[in-house]
């Protein structure tokens, strides 16, 4: 029997890959600020929780993201294994991108951690030759426990705050580990509900159930301290437990968990932005599946 090698894959030349990159990091972010019903959280029904915020908004903050998702993405592909100079590079991009957002938003927080998450996972999809959402988190997670010599020792964000206040990891602690929630809940959810024949928007709702469910959340904390932790928490729980929001069970418990955060003013941030990241990871396996599939 004669077996004949299939042809390589192709990789992108570094810039095509940081423009498809920056496209899928945009796309994920737009997807996680159009989908509906989210508990607390902006969506097309309009603002949740908040008041300075509308799906319009974050879409144009994300649009204005574009560039520098590419350039971190850029970055990944070319400097290739020079850990430190790379970690440095995209810390510097990050912070230029805080201010495009802020410009975009009108001084509104959109996406910062949505930049930090998104932003280490483009770098280092560029920066490894697996296009597997593991792979990719666990490369991310090695440049974000290296120290920026650029990046403040304190910045005075909310986030931050919770983190001291709580004692929980945060954004940063969640990105150090490898985003064990995107790998280990968002995704898995993901695929549980597609299988499960869920429709895409649902699946992606329980995706971001699945993180709720357990994530130190510290928009959360920052905003309502433990009771709103503790409410997020046992309301995604219970939502799927009940088989998730497209049953008729999951989707009252959904609406109870949702008027509940509507009544402490509080909103998942953290649990979106990490929704934002998985599905930025699935985009990716996604696109690499089509490319096997053409090959």
């Amino acid at each position: 029997m004669v077996m004949t090698a299939r042809a390589p894959i192709l990789v992108p030349a570094a810039p095509d890959l940081a423009l498809q990159l920056a496209h899928h990091a945009v796309s994920a972010l737009v997807d996680e600020a159009m989908l509906t019903p989210k508990p607390g959280l902006v969506d097309l029904r309009g603002a949740g929780a908040h008041r300075d915020l509308s799906w319009p908004l974050m879409c144009a903050s994300a649009c204005a993201l574009r560039p520098a998702f590419g350039q971190m993405a850029l970055a990944g592909a070319l400097i290739g294994d020079d850990d430190l100079l790379l970690r440095r590079r995209i810390g510097a991009i990050g912070r230029d991108a805080e201010h495009a957002m802020m410009a975009a938003s009108g001084g509104v927080n959109t996406h910062r951690g949505a930049i930090w998450a998104l932003g280490l996972l483009v770098t280092a999809a560029a920066a490894t030759p697996e296009r597997d959402a593991a792979a990719i988190a666990a490369r991310a997670g090695h440049l974000a426990r290296l120290m920026d010599p650029g990046a403040p020792v304190r910045t005075g964000h909310k986030g931050e705050r919770a983190c001291i206040e709580h004692g929980v990891g945060g954004a940063r602690g969640q990105a150090a580990a490898g985003f064990p929630h995107v790998i280990d809940h968002a995704l898995p959810m993901l695929k549980l509900a597609r299988a499960r024949g869920a429709p895409e928007h649902y699946a992606r709702v329980d995706a971001l159930l699945a993180v709720m469910a357990t994530l130190d959340d510290t928009c959360l904390l920052a905003r309502g301290g433990r009771k709103a932790l503790d409410t997020a928490q046992d309301g995604a729980r219970r939502v799927l437990a009940c088989g998730g929001v497209a049953t008729p069970n999951g989707r009252r418990a959904f609406d109870t968990l949702e008027g509940r955060l509507r009544r402490l003013h509080v909103s998942p941030g953290g649990a979106a932005d990490l929704l934002a990241a998985a599905l930025l990871l699935d985009r990716i396996e996604r696109a690499l599946a089509t490319t096997m599939e053409m090959d």
